[in-house]
C-alpha cells in the first residue's frame, strides 16, 4: 500500500495552489516556478544550439530538468527555443540565436533597427497586413526579400478579386520567396508537434502549464519590432498622434493573441513588458502613451475570464499607484527590479506578486544567500497569499544548486499554517 498521490491529483493540487495565489486566497504553500530559458540544455550538457535544432534532444533535456526541480507549473520551451531551422530557412534578421552570429551557449540576441520608417504610419494604419508582407517581411528576412515586388495586397479587392495580379507572381524571386515561406512552414510544424508532445508529457507527469498564451502591450510591439527604441521615443515628441493612433491599431491584434490562451483552456496570459519601466519613459509619458491601451489589456483580458501575468522587465517602482488599477484578484504582476516589498504595501491588496529572486544572487552567490532571500520575500511579500516565489528573469546562467535551493526552500518553508 502506499500513499502516494496519482499524477492527475497532484496536476490538480498544482494549479490550485496557483490559482489560490492569483486570486488572493492563502493557498497550502508558496507556489513556486522558474524560466528556465535555456538553463535545461546547460544542465543536461547539451549546447544551446543542439536544443534549438535537435527535437529529441530538447524533449528529453526538459522533460528530465522539470521533474527533478520540479516547479509547480512547466514553461513549454519549443514554440521559442526549438526555432533553429524556421529562423535559418527564412534568414531572419531580427535575432541572432546560439550558433549564428553569436556563440553555441549564448541565448538570443535581439537586433534592433528601424523596421519601420517614421514616415511609413500611414502606410501601416492603412493595411497593417499589407504593409507586414511587402515592407516588413522583406527586411526582417533575407529569403523574404523579393515580396517586396508585390502589389498592394488590397488591390485583390477589384473586378473578378485582383486575378491580373497574378502576374507579379510569375517571377524566379517570387517564386524562391514563396518556396521558403512553405519550407518554413513545414519546419513550424514540427515546433507546433513538439509544443503539443511536451504539454501532453507534462500533463502525465502532473504539471499544469504557466501560460496559455503570449501577447504585448500595444507600445511595446510597436517599438520592439517596427520603430525600434529610438524611433519609438522621438516619436513621443515628433510624431505623437501617429504613436498614439498605431497602438489603438495594434490593440485588437494584441488581445487577439491573448483571448488564445481561452481557446487553449489554459487562462493564464503572459505579457512581458520593455519600453513603459522607469528610464524608458516619465510618468506623465507612460500614463498617456504607454498605460492606456495595456491597461486595456489587461481588462478585456480579466473580462474573458483570463489572468494576465504582467512581467514588468525592469524596475516600475515608481508606476506602483497607476498600475495599481486592475481587476482586484485576477492579475499577476512579476516583478524583476522594482522594490516588491513596497509594491506589497501599494498593490498586495489587488494582484498576485510573483518574482523577484535577483538573477546575480542565483548566478553567483550560495544556496545559503538564496535561501535567506526567499525567507525574507516569503515572510513579508507572502504574508496572507497572493504571492508566486520565481526568479527575476529567465536563469540560463544560474546555478543549478542555486535554482534548487530555491525551489525546495520555499516547498520546506513557505507553508501557510
Amino acid at each position: 500500500m502506499t500513499d502516494a498521490k496519482s499524477p492527475e491529483e497532484v496536476y490538480e493540487e498544482r494549479e490550485k495552489r496557483v490559482n489560490d495565489a492569483i486570486q488572493l486566497r492563502v493557498p497550502d504553500r508558496v507556489p513556486v516556478m522558474c524560466a528556465f530559458s535555456f538553463f535545461p540544455a546547460r544542465y543536461a550538457g547539451i549546447t544551446y544550439e543542439e536544443a534549438m535544432y535537435d527535437y529529441d534532444k530538447m524533449m528529453q533535456a526538459w522533460t528530465d530538468t522539470t521533474v527533478e526541480f520540479a516547479p509547480d507549473m512547466y514553461d513549454n520551451p519549443y514554440s521559442i527555443r526549438h526555432l533553429g531551422p524556421v529562423l535559418e530557412t527564412l534568414d531572419f534578421k531580427q535575432l541572432k540565436w546560439p550558433g549564428h552570429g553569436i556563440g553555441p551557449m549564448t541565448s538570443y540576441q535581439f537586433v534592433e533597427e528601424e523596421y519601420m520608417r517614421a514616415d511609413e504610419y500611414d502606410a501601416f494604419l492603412y493595411d497593417p497586413a499589407d504593409f507586414m508582407v511587402r515592407t516588413y517581411w522583406p527586411r526582417i528576412s533575407e529569403s523574404l526579400r523579393p515580396l517586396k515586388k508585390l502589389p498592394p495586397l488590397y488591390s485583390i479587392i477589384t473586378y473578378y478579386m485582383g486575378f491580373t495580379q497574378l502576374r507579379a507572381f510569375d517571377t524566379p524571386e517570387i517564386a524562391d520567396a514563396l518556396d521558403a515561406l512553405i519550407k518554413a512552414a513545414k519546419q513550424m510544424r514540427r515546433v507546433v508537434s513538439g509544443t503539443a508532445q511536451y504539454a501532453q508529457q507534462m500533463q502525465r507527469l502532473g504539471f499544469p502549464p504557466q501560460f496559455g498564451a503570449l501577447t504585448q502591450a500595444p507600445f511595446d510591439t510597436l517599438s520592439d519590432f517596427f520603430r525600434g527604441t529610438r524611433g519609438a521615443m522621438l516619436d513621443i515628441y515628433r510624431n505623437p498622434d501617429k504613436l498614439l493612433e498605431a497602438t489603438e491599431k495594434l490593440f485588437p491584434i494584441m488581445l487577439e493573441y491573448g483571448l488564445s490562451a481561452k481557446r487553449r483552456g489554459i487562462p493564464r496570459v503572459f505579457i512581458p513588458l520593455h519600453k513603459g519601466l522607469d528610464g524608458f519613459m516619465s510618468g506623465a509619458q507612460f500614463e498617456r502613451f504607454y498605460w492606456p491601451t495595456l491597461k486595456k489589456l489587461i481588462w478585456a483580458l480579466t473580462d474573458e475570464g483570463l489572468n494576465p501575468v504582467v512581467l514588468w522587465e525592469g524596475d516600475c517602482t515608481s508606476r506602483l499607484e497607476t498600475i495599481a488599477d486592475v481587476p482586484k484578484g485576477k492579475v499577476v504582476y512579476w516583478l524583476e527590479k522594482t522594490d516588491i516589498f513596497k509594491a506589497k504595501e501599494i498593490l498586495g491588496d489587488t494582484v498576485c506578486l510573483r518574482g523577484n529572486v535577483p538573477l546575480p544572487l542565483l548566478c553567483t552567490g550560495t544556496p545559503d544567500d538564496v535561501k535567506g532571500y526567499c525567507k525574507k520575500l516569503i515572510d513579508v511579500v507572502g504574508k496572507d497569499g497572493g504571492f508566486i516565489m520565481d526568479s527575476a528573469t529567465v536563469i540560463d546562467d544560474a546555478k543549478p544548486e542555486n535554482v534548487r535551493a530555491m525551489i525546495d526552500f520555499t516547498k520546506e518553508y513557505g507553508v501557510y499554517l
